[in-house]
């Protein structure tokens, strides 16, 4: 699906689809964190599985007030321990499939929230 909002300001995503999505004008097939702030690095994982406590404490060192978490192709909770860097923070946490996830995010980093997406891209 191809994203067109009328003008942002913030880094947003374009496009997505299964495995890849397109952040302004550049499609990755790795898993990502992105920020209405501008930052924008790997994920270092490609399923579920492989996610960890690391992965989430890293999104805590970020300033959000709200990380959107893309879990893949259908939603899947990640275990409440390895969010108690987020909740220490007082950094609120929505997981919802990694589609979502995508247009959730492009809505709020449009509101001028401080948001990260934090999205597993998984292959077919």
């Amino acid at each position: 699906m191809k994203l067109q909002p009328d003008k942002f300001d913030v880094q947003s995503i374009n496009g997505y689809g299964p495995g890849w999505v397109t952040i302004e004008g550049e499609k990755t097939h790795a898993s990502l964190v992105i920020s209405a702030q501008g930052e924008r690095f790997e994920w270092n994982c490609t399923r579920f599985e492989e996610l960890s406590p690391e992965h989430f404490a890293k999104l805590a060192e970020l300033d959000a007030e709200v990380v959107i978490f893309g879990s893949g192709k259908r939603n899947r909770f990640p275990p409440v321990a390895w969010l108690k860097p987020l909740i220490a923070k007082r950094v609120g946490l929505e997981t919802m499939d990694t589609a979502a996830a995508c247009r959730t995010y492009n809505i709020l980093a449009g509101e001028g929230r401080r948001v990260v997406a934090a999205l597993l891209l998984e292959a077919d």
